[in-house]
């Protein structure tokens, strides 16, 4: 296995191959395994580990923020369903390194290396959330998680037992498929994800398997913090959309219609907004020395993005009318993918939260 490059070239053949491979995938029970493998190949799953673990950094430490932030955007410009379980991977990486114990750390660090793909679950099905019982020397869980990305892929999930006293992290294996349920995944975009439920009624656990204590899941700066992740993954998806938008301008010999020009000028502000604005906060949130304050940046970078995006679509769809609907083509796929992954949990309530922080410092955003 090569060591990856610190910094991903936006043309590397890893990108291309898996860009070629969406289409095909783009449908229920669509099959990401080959992507996942060469993510493994390429050294990327073990790039998410600290550098004392093998790994880059990417997402973990601050040497490794700018191989992370081009592997995100890159991933999103090749194919969003896959950006969205690489970041899982690399949320989940860190919360093991963040809050397991050496014991935990050193087993993770070892399957991500042999290739396992890591997740991180955290919403309860209604009426069965997940519980954690002691039972002898181990522990054991109840309940069950739904819009769990990644069923028959994610080897292991970071999943979060919530309580009065904050949410408590463990360390779950999530490779029995008696207990996944894609069936409940019914929507139009990011199908290639393999979304759904999965049942951990009865699933033992070791007992070095809970990460931290109580109320570490949603410490600052990494829980809200973190949304620049995502949001990196969104910019790409964005980038492909409007590289897109642009080919097809030149094919139909219309890309010197003052309209048209309009709209390219348009999009292209957007993207470097988007850009300049996770580039910041990711700096601020992955800092070695980073302020529980730096994740307000992340969620203003997020309401940054999802506007941006969203003007992106609407210019798109603008420019090309119908031709950006026909089913089959990647302007369509890539709508549907990038219009559903923006539909985050609790959009307002975050907007809200960094509002707050502003009111409450009696700070700009430039001086966060």
């Amino acid at each position: 296995m090569s060591a990856p490059a610190p910094f991903p070239d936006p043309h590397d053949a890893l990108f291309s191959a898996i860009a070629a491979r969406a289409a095909a995938s783009d449908r229920p029970g669509g099959d990401l395994s080959a992507d996942i493998a060469a993510l493994h190949e390429a050294g990327w799953l073990a790039a998410c580990l600290p550098l004392e673990r093998g790994g880059q950094g990417w997402g973990c430490a601050q040497e490794g923020l700018a191989g992370a932030f081009a592997a995100l955007r890159g991933l999103g410009r090749a194919n969003l369903s896959v950006a969205r379980l690489f970041e899982g991977h690399m949320n989940a990486v860190k919360l093991v390194m963040l809050y397991g114990s050496e014991q935990a750390q050193a087993r993770v660090a070892h399957s991500v290396h042999a290739g396992e793909l890591l997740g991180v679950w955290g919403a309860d099905d209604p009426g069965h959330p997940l519980t954690l019982s002691r039972s002898g020397a181990g522990l054991v869980l109840g309940g069950a998680k739904r819009f769990a990305s990644g069923l028959a892929l994610v080897r292991h999930a970071v999943v979060a037992i919530n309580g009065d006293e904050g949410p408590l992290l463990a360390l779950a294996p999530t490779d029995n498929p008696s207990r996944a349920d894609p069936s409940g995944w019914a929507v139009a975009g990011m199908r290639a994800t393999q979304s759904g439920r999965y049942d951990f009624a009865g699933a033992e656990l070791p007992a070095d398997a809970v990460l931290g204590e109580r109320g570490d899941y949603t410490r600052e700066p990494h829980f809200e913090g973190g949304v620049w992740r995502y949001c990196a993954a969104h910019c790409g998806g964005a980038e492909a959309l409007v590289a897109l938008f642009r080919a097809a301008l030149l094919e139909r010999g219309r890309i010197e219609d003052p309209h048209q020009l309009d709209r390219i000028a348009a999009c292209a502000t957007a993207i470097e907004s988007m850009r300049l604005w996770l580039w910041r906060a990711a700096e601020a949130v992955e800092a070695h020395d980073a302020s529980p304050d730096a994740a307000t940046l992340s969620l203003l970078a997020r309401q940054v993005t999802e506007d941006n995006c969203r003007a992106v679509l609407s210019l798109v769809e603008r420019g090309l009318g119908m031709a950006a609907h026909e089913e089959g083509t990647p302007i369509e796929r890539i709508r549907r993918d990038l219009g559903l992954f923006l539909c985050q949990a609790q959009p307002d309530a975050k907007r809200q939260r960094a509002a707050r922080t502003l009111v409450g410092l009696g700070l700009r955003a430039e001086d966060l």
